[in-house]
């Protein structure tokens, strides 16, 4: 996706400013941020469909948990860089989630990753509500 693309249906747009406590001893956005930055964006990507994943916990005992992160790291992000993180459904199945994530510097790709999210409950994995996998697809 490119950031230009954010305005499909299943795709979302979230902006996040670059403080100095995000950033390294060499001045550039420490890696595990990025995880910090997409996972802020999967919130916002959930809550924009009608989720809300506090009431669903609640009354359902059902959370999402990163099954597995494919990350790439191409180019640094800085002391006040305004990012913008997308993201977009790749794939949704039984208890699955598959999401494209990208950070954005204006035009200028930084970060990708592919994140696979599981459906649990408190037995382990469950399939989404039909009512969630409508709200998500």
């Amino acid at each position: 996706m490119t950031h230009t693309e954010a305005n499909r249906p299943t795709a979302h747009s979230h902006q996040i400013r670059v403080y100095y406590e995000d950033t390294d001893l060499a001045g550039i956005v420490y890696y595990a941020n990025y995880l910090k930055f997409i996972e802020r964006a999967r919130s916002e990507w959930v809550r924009a469909r009608g989720v809300d994943q506090a009431r669903l916990k609640a009354e359902t005992g059902i959370v999402f948990a990163v099954r597995r992160v494919e990350a790439d790291y191409l180019r640094p992000a800085v002391f006040d860089d305004l990012l913008t993180v997308t993201t977009e459904l790749e794939a949704l199945g039984g208890a699955r989630i598959v999401l494209e994530q990208a950070v954005w510097r204006g035009d200028i790709r930084l970060f990708e990753a592919k994140v696979t999210l599981v459906c649990l409950g408190p037995e382990g994995a469950v399939r989404l509500p039909d009512a969630v996998r409508a709200a998500l697809s």
